[in-house]
């Protein structure tokens, strides 16, 4: 069971030093425990994560800076710097930077469960390549995996 350990996670840098680049996103860890996950996104504009559903877990995103076009349960919202985007597992949703600035968010998900590992295994700075299932459920042509 990871527990959550004392201290500061610094702007710009992901927890232990890690950094994460999928599909041209680039991810900072924040925090890891069994119970949550929390990471920050930058996204330039035109850069999105196709609508998913987290049948099992509840997620949130803060807006930190700029702001995303969220496709909430078939419905177009928009949500700007300071604002709370709050969604129930089993919702579908996808978040779009339809802006011309970059937009900046602190996401955590409850519980943790398969999401970092799913994240991690998509992620460029570990490696990955080519045409595999994760990057094609990014991309928005395989459905999201049960539990995730």
């Amino acid at each position: 069971m990871a527990t959550l350990e004392k201290g500061i996670t610094r702007n710009g840098t992901g927890y232990s030093g890690k950094t994460w680049n999928i599909l041209g996103q680039v991810y900072f860890p924040k925090a890891v425990t069994d119970s949550t996950f929390a990471f920050e996104t930058n996204s330039d504009p035109g850069q999105f994560v196709p609508v998913h559903i987290h049948p099992t877990q509840d997620e949130f995103i803060l807006v930190q800076d700029g702001m995303l076009d969220l496709k909430l349960d078939g419905v177009w919202v928009q949500a700007k710097a300071g604002d709370l985007v709050r969604l129930p597992r089993g919702i579908s949703h996808g978040y779009f930077n339809k802006s011309d600035k970059p937009a900046r968010a602190l996401f955590w998900v409850s519980p943790t469960q398969k999401l970092r590992s799913a994240v991690q295994s998509a992620s460029q700075s570990d490696g990955c390549r080519g045409n595999r299932p994760h990057l094609r459920r990014a991309r928005g042509e395989l459905p999201a995996p049960r539990g995730q």
